[in-house]
């Protein structure tokens, strides 16, 4: 067996973090590759590190005073290994992001020194190898990540490695140009280990038993998905949950290593799986609900519109030649409606209505804002006679107003659109249907 295991920043935010980190991988013999995040919150009120290093960046970067923030963020890290008892010192490092900072080597360089070093003090916690990401997470000059070159360079390196730290969230182009992926990024590094490796599981350690059906700040403890597929995990990321970096699904999906989402502080817990398909019947008929606030609709009428020729491509390209990304489009016989975040959408609204008005000559245009859209995913649903039934059912009875309906042909999702004010009481009635009710 082999299995990468991946931790998050709350995972290791102190040394009492890391020893149960350390425990957790010394009882199983399997747990051979190592991906951690820089040092998150030790509480409420503390400040990541990540956050700390950019700032301390910026303040470098124009000119201001920079050396106490700096040896702030050298005292987390310190404080992290007098609390290991490590005979360990990171003086030569900190110096050589002095000289970085000083030559302006960019936010992504101040940024990824985080899990840079974490994965030293990691490495030399637990006696495994260190690799530094930059040598083997390939980007090219315009910063695009290279994924056949990193896998063949990760495979490489790996081969020859029993045990190894690789830092997660960064890599670098050819010129040694250091480059991350978005915020949460680690995710993306420990699925890419898990591939180069061939590994059996993927563990993705954070501060949750698993992926949750609801949000836990709208739903008081939702219940945890025991297995979830990666089509559906997908959806109910594209929705806004964050459990898992979204991008961290599509390097093992390819390879089929499953990922296991675990509690550091619970590692008694299962957690949730996540499998490219399983014959598992689901605890409840849907496996999640996921939503976002923030949407505009905008609604298009016109007359035998499904008769006329590239309509809809015309509508689209109003919003195209604004840069504005389209969420969903559900369309009548003579309707059709876009929703469109509100925020890219406002300030370029007349630009985007005039264009549509001069592509397209539509009878009227109407504009709908403040809305929410919830996506309700679930694998089960396919196979339950009256799941939209119910659904609506359940809204009715909360007297929530439903705005928009949308069903993939995969019967896979519904998704439906409902009043910003609405979002969190249709989410509640959504869960009391399909779980509470299935309790």
């Amino acid at each position: 067996m082999k299995k990468v295991v991946k931790f998050g920043g709350s995972s290791l935010a102190s040394a009492e973090q890391f020893m149960k980190v350390g425990e957790i991988i010394r009882s199983d013999k399997s747990r051979r590759y190592v991906v951690p995040s820089a040092p998150g919150k030790r509480n409420s009120s503390d400040t990541k590190v990540t956050d700390m290093l950019y700032r301390c960046y910026e303040m470098a970067e124009s000119g201001q005073p920079y050396n106490k923030l700096l040896n702030q963020i050298k005292e987390r890290y310190n404080e992290i290994i007098r609390g290991l008892k490590l005979d360990f010192s990171l003086n030569d490092e900190f110096e050589t992001i002095r000289k970085h900072f000083e030559a302006k080597a960019g936010s992504m360089y101040a940024a990824s020194r985080g899990e840079y070093l974490n994965g030293k003090i990691m490495a030399k916690y637990l006696g495994y190898d260190f690799i530094d990401a930059a040598n083997v997470i390939q980007f090219d000059s315009d910063g695009n990540f290279e994924s056949d070159t990193t896998d063949r360079l990760l495979s490489e390196r790996l081969a020859s490695s029993e045990c190894a730290v690789i830092p997660g969230f960064y890599g670098s182009m050819k010129n040694g140009t250091v480059v991350t992926f978005s915020r949460g990024g680690s995710d993306i590094t420990g699925s890419l280990v898990a591939k180069a490796v061939r590994a059996n599981l993927y563990e993705n350690w954070t501060d949750v038993s698993g992926c949750l059906v609801a949000d836990p700040r709208v739903i008081k403890n939702p219940e945890v998905i025991h297995t979830i597929t990666y089509m559906e995990l997908r959806e109910l990321a594209y929705m806004g949950a964050s459990v898992l970096h979204e991008d961290a699904i599509f390097p093992v999906r390819k390879a089929g290593i499953p990922i296991n989402i675990r509690n550091t502080n619970a590692p008694e817990d299962d957690g949730t799986m996540i499998v490219a398909s399983t014959c598992r019947i689901p605890a409840f008929t849907i496996t999640g609900i996921a939503g976002k606030k923030g949407f505009v609709a905008v609604n298009i009428e016109k007359d035998m519109m499904n008769a006329e020729v590239g309509f809809c491509r015309k509508v689209l390209s109003a919003f195209e030649d604004s840069d504005i990304s389209i969420e969903h489009m559900p369309s009548g016989i003579d309707t059709m409606t876009v929703f469109v975040h509100q925020n890219e959408f406002e300030e370029k609204e007349q630009t985007v209505i005039a264009d549509i008005e001069e592509a397209v000559h539509p009878d009227a245009i109407e504009l709908e804002s403040d809305l929410a859209l919830i996506a309700v995913v679930g694998r089960g649903m396919k196979s339950t006679r009256g799941t939209a039934g119910r659904l609506f059912s359940a809204l009715a009875h909360a007297h929530i107003n439903v705005k928009m309906i949308d069903q993939g042909s995969s019967e896979l999702n519904i998704i439906i659109g409902v009043r910003n004010d609405d979002f969190e009481d249709a989410i509640k009635a959504i869960y009391d249907i399909f779980v509470v009710a299935q309790l």
